[in-house]
């Protein structure tokens, strides 16, 4: 995999806010694409994100989701703004064990008031094939940065 770039105005502001995230972090996502209206994120698999059966939990995949939406929902949001869930609605398709998730977040209507994403999130294995295993529509709500 070749190395992002996030040298455009949008992809290092949300690069900056990636990097604040904690949850994140503690799972070892990575974020791999930011453009405007669309962001992609990579989950890989490990002891921190699996359910007892030693799949992907469905709280990582749903977290994964709501953060590849959210950063999408951000590159449409004004400077100096943040945004924040107020809900989203996923549906898993199909459970997974080894290789990692993928979360592509996009924007279906960004407005002043709210912004409305869909992320779809995909497994893929060791040999390359992917599969979607759950998709989510989220709303979201642009509120002031405070950091």
């Amino acid at each position: 995999m070749s190395t992002p770039d996030f040298s455009t105005p949008v992809a290092k502001r949300i690069a900056a806010s990636f990097a604040r995230q904690g949850m994140m972090k503690h799972l070892d996502a990575t974020l791999l694409r930011a453009e405007p209206g669309e962001v992609e994120i990579a989950l890989p698999y490990g002891e921190k994100v699996t359910q007892q059966q030693g799949g992907f939990h469905g709280g990582a995949m749903g977290a994964l989701a709501d953060i590849a939406g959210g950063y999408a929902g951000l590159t449409v949001a004004p400077e100096g703004m943040e945004v924040v869930t107020v809900e989203y609605k996923i549906n898993f398709l199909s459970g997974h064990q080894e290789g990692e998730l993928r979360a592509v977040g996009k924007v279906v209507k960004g407005g002043k008031r709210i912004i409305v994403t869909t992320a779809e999130v995909f497994h893929i294995d060791a040999q390359g094939k992917k599969s979607m295993c759950a998709v989510m529509q989220q709303t979201l709500v642009p509120v002031p940065q405070t950091y």
